[in-house]
């Protein structure tokens, strides 16, 4: 595609032009000066080509990261001069005129190739400089490519891509939203979308078979490694007539070939493990395992149920066993212990079983040998074998269990860098309890339950499950879905349970509850959170790394001043008055 500027991109110049006569463009990525001749690495989005300047006066005002615009002759490099870098190594093009089209006016604030050493305020202000890095640069056009195929996928197993608003009303969904004042409507708020949730529901009521979209949502959270702060993108789609079951087909197909064709790992096969939640925290004291790890937590509460040991007495204690390992220094287990304590725990309790299966370790004799023997046969452990137990309330002790799995996998690299381990988490509780002890939903309160609701009360919900699953891969969740209520009379039900009146129904998501009374068909969705797909097919450590512009860890964005004060004009036009208590 040829321009004023340029007749060809950097990268596709080839020794089967040689002697033709180029125009290129782009950012000089170096710039090295061999004594009367100056050799120029011009860098645009495909790639790199060399440029030769044979005459110093051409390069009058051109340093590191100018754009320039190069007309000259193709010429091979000859032998010995090839670089296998480069597609374009075998050739560089001699510059007959050179155009400086953007100067660099002021000092780089640090050097391209090397911005991801560089502190995380100081990139995020110069960002448009870190994307040039190439890659930071190759992550956002891989993004591109994940995006356009995730849409071809998708329309070749007919879904039909539809975009639902991103003004709409505040639900309770489970995370704060933001919210927008209405300027036509004074002290009333749009809120922006946490999921498209009811609007693909409504779509389902619409008649549409399958929709999906690449969706914007918009979180009140804080950011974590694997979460973006303030907004993401996820792959969203809801199917008529649908089950679990064909959620499960449609994601083990389109997720397995997402990450076999962009990944560089070994892919579970479908079908992808399946695991109840129950199970789950019991076994891995997450639900979101890496199986990659193949360590598992035992309950060993019974062992202790008649225990002299303090630190054990009415305690949940849980135990995972490493085989040999019992060589490991004093410092291994005194490093997992103040992990495990900055972690939450109270502390952890080790031993080493040695030979004649005698037990090494601060609380062995705190130990009975009935104690000893259970042990050693729940946990089935040998000579070199090494247990590691916790003891606090019955969720503390599962979460830190998972926290020490998780631990234990790093210190000892169980898990094998060159998979992707995905597995089904599914079975989860339609209600949990809050810190407060109040029930609330435990995930989507639009999911089905999996029982008969019409006895349903607040002393039994707890035993409810519902349909609803998510996926996981390598311990990082990546998707939710469920099949859906389609009941008003259920729905209501479900909700009295927390609290909730018809009238409230009405009022926070009365579209979804009225639609529903007119002929809803039994529907199922799911959303693949993007962001952190695209972070793990390429093993980054950070999902901001696979996204153009984020927000950084403390939901500020240095590059625009994000956010930031607005006038007086602008807060009156909206009916807003700011009163803020300072210190």
């Amino acid at each position: 595609m040829q321009t004023t500027f340029r007749t060809y991109k950097c990268d596709e110049i080839t020794k089967e032009m040689e002697s033709s006569v180029v125009k290129v463009a782009g950012w000089v990525a170096t710039i090295r000066d061999h004594g009367g001749i100056t050799f120029i690495d011009l860098r645009d989005q495909s790639g790199i080509v060399q440029v030769v300047v044979e005459d110093d006066s051409k390069l009058k005002g051109v340093t590191r990261e100018s754009v320039i615009s190069v007309e000259g002759k193709v010429v091979s490099r000859g032998e010995g001069n090839v670089n296998p870098k480069l597609n374009t190594g075998e050739i560089e093009i001699v510059a007959e005129t050179v155009n400086l089209l953007g100067p660099v006016l002021q000092p780089l604030p640090f050097e391209v190739e090397e911005s991801k050493k560089i502190r995380e305020d100081v990139r995020s202000k110069f960002r448009f400089l870190d994307l040039r890095n190439p890659e930071v640069f190759n992550n956002i056009l891989l993004r591109g490519k994940i995006n356009s195929y995730l849409r071809k996928s998708m329309e070749d197993l007919g879904f039909v891509e539809i975009a639902t608003p991103l003004l709409s009303a505040d639900s309770p969904e489970g995370a704060r939203c933001f919210l927008v004042p209405a300027r036509q409507h004074p002290g009333k708020f749009y809120a922006l979308p946490q999921a498209p949730q009811m609007f693909k529901q409504l779509l389902m009521v619409g008649g549409f078979d399958r929709y999906f979209q690449i969706a914007p949502c918009f979180r009140d959270e804080d950011a974590r490694a694997d979460r973006a702060a303030g907004e993401f993108y996820q792959l969203d789609m809801e199917m008529s007539f649908a089950t679990q079951e064909d959620m499960f087909e449609i994601g083990e197909k389109v997720f397995y070939d997402l990450f076999a064709t962009f990944g560089k790992k070994e892919v579970s096969k479908a079908p992808f493990v399946r695991i109840p939640f129950k199970e789950s925290m019991e076994r891995f004291g997450t639900d979101k395992p890496d199986l990659r790890n193949p360590l598992e937590v035992k309950n060993v509460t019974e062992v202790f149920a008649n225990t002299e040991f303090n630190a054990f007495k009415g305690s949940t204690v849980k135990a995972i066993a490493v085989h040999d390992i019992a060589g490991k220094p004093r410092s291994f287990y005194d490093n997992l212990t103040n992990r495990m304590i900055e972690a939450g725990s109270k502390g952890l309790a080790w031993i080493k079983v040695e030979a004649n299966g005698e037990f090494n370790s601060p609380i062995a004799k705190f130990l009975s040998d009935t104690e000893k023997a259970q042990l050693a046969t729940i946990l089935e452990v040998k000579e070199g074998s090494s247990i590691f137990l916790l003891a606090n309330k019955p969720k503390t002790t599962t979460k830190l269990s998972g926290i020490l799995r998780d631990m234990l996998g790093e210190e000892l690299n169980l898990c094998d860098p060159n998979k992707f381990a995905f597995c089904w988490i599914t079975d989860f509780p339609m209600y949990e309890l809050d810190d407060e002890g109040v029930l609330q939903f435990c995930h989507n309160p639009f999911n089905k339950p999996n029982g008969d609701v019409s006895k349903l009360t607040k002393e039994n919900a707890l035993d409810l499950n519902a349909i609803q699953f998510d996926l996981v891969c390598n311990g990082i969740e990546l998707l939710s879905g469920a099949e859906r209520n389609n009941d008003p009379r259920a729905m209501l039900k479900l909700m009295e349970v927390v609290g909730y009146t018809e009238q409230d129904c009405i009022k926070k998501f009365g579209a979804l509850y009225n639609a529903f009374q007119y002929g809803a068909p039994p529907h199922a969705g799911m959303a693949l959170g993007i962001d952190r797909s695209i972070m793990l097919i390429l093993d980054e450590p950070n999902v901001r790394e696979v996204i153009a512009f984020p927000l950084n860890k403390s939901a500020y964005d240095p590059l625009m001043d994000a956010p930031n004060e607005v006038s007086p004009k602008q807060l009156a036009e909206l009916n807003i008055k700011i009163d803020i208590k300072k210190d």
